[in-house]
């Protein structure tokens, strides 16, 4: 098992990446370099808690400026990179696809440039001990029917700006690791969901529009399927791939719950009827559903098998679904301090945005 002295996380501030920090700094004695673009997703608070750490640094970086890599890369010394910072919202890559080819495509070909300069130099002893873990989605599968789920040897079948630049850095990454021998490892999770999830998202939005009394609208009818993750799972699973996982492998991350759209939504408003103040518009939360157009290209199904990591590395998921969700929509209601500010920023018609 590894134990880096000094870890890089790309995009720390945004939700899977804040969980990962949290986690390093409560579990680990690594000492962790946060580079971030801050970006409007950023969580701000999400990292409150580790801000007096001695061993957390925040570093504002654009991973597609090569120049301060190389310098962060300089002044750290790390031994391993953790890269999360990507563009990862559906909608905004149909709407503007090139934001999307910037950070994910070149950014991750720029961070790689950065690592592989930096590995080339360390002593053989770090060289062995040296990791590059790229952090993706397994939207870059594609869109499964009613069946079957996939594997790590799934074949790549993006259908969305967004996945097919997650596809670009995966195959960018594997290129690395077999052309210059940085040693890499990729992990691809499901839907992730928790605590300080940006509220453009399917179910920190259908929290807030419930707790509002606003209309929930779903894509088409629903009946789009997700599998779906724990935040805090997922970041337990990237520190064992990271620290256990064989070099040139991928793994893939699952909570192994699959529901549909309308599923969740229709879970969210029970737990916002049961633990929230009730609304004068209606008698369950449930009447605020509304459906509108699908989505461009929609993905039916999303399953991910995760038994290699269960097999090869002993992780498995702590919170099912019906445990995790309650947790989220009951931090959503504790915490409108944290959202208020989010919607009062009206980050290109937040109000308005739909995802899953």
């Amino acid at each position: 098992m590894l134990k880096p002295k000094t870890i890089f996380v790309t995009g720390g501030d945004g939700f899977i990446g804040s969980a990962v920090i949290r986690l390093l700094i409560a579990e680990t004695d690594a000492r962790v370099i946060n580079l971030d673009k801050l970006t409007y997703a950023a969580s701000g608070s999400a990292l409150r808690e580790v801000e007096s750490s001695n061993r957390y640094i925040f570093e504002h970086v654009d991973i597609t400026d090569i120049e301060s890599l190389k310098q962060a890369f300089d002044n750290y010394d790390p031994d391993a990179v953790m890269h999360l910072a990507a563009e990862s919202h559906v909608d905004r890559s149909i709407s503007m696809p090139e934001s999307f080819i910037q950070t994910n495509v070149i950014g991750t070909f720029r961070l790689l440039q950065a690592a592989y300069r930096h590995f080339s130099i360390l002593k053989e002893d770090r060289k062995n001990n040296f990791r590059f873990h790229h952090i993706s989605t397994d939207e870059v599968f594609g869109s499964l029917g009613v069946g079957g789920m996939f594997s790590e040897e799934s074949c790549y079948n993006p259908r969305s700006p967004y996945s097919a630049s997650k596809a670009s850095s995966d195959h960018l990454v594997r290129a690395w690791g077999t052309t210059y021998g940085l040693p890499i490892v990729v992990s691809n999770c499901s839907n992730n969901y928790g605590q300080f999830h940006f509220p453009e998202k399917l179910i920190p939005l259908m929290i807030i529009k419930g707790l509002r009394g606003e209309s929930m609208p779903i894509y088409g009818d629903g009946s789009n399927i997700r599998d779906w993750v724990f935040v805090e799972d997922h970041a337990r699973a990237l520190w064992v791939v990271l620290s256990k996982g064989i070099v040139g492998n991928s793994y893939n991350i699952s909570g192994y719950n699959e529901f549909s759209n309308l599923e969740v939504v229709e879970k969210i408003c029970d737990l916002l009827d049961l633990y929230a103040p009730p609304l004068a518009c209606c008698k369950s939360r449930r009447e605020l559903i509304t459906f509108v157009s699908n989505r461009l290209g929609h993905d039916f199904r999303y399953a991910v098998n995760a038994s290699k990591i269960k097999r090869d590395l002993g992780w498995k998921p702590r919170e099912t679904f019906s445990t995790g969700i309650e947790k989220t929509v009951r931090w959503y209601i504790n915490n409108e301090t944290w959202w208020r500010p989010l919607l009062d920023r009206k980050i290109l018609g937040i109000n308005q945005i739909i995802n899953c």
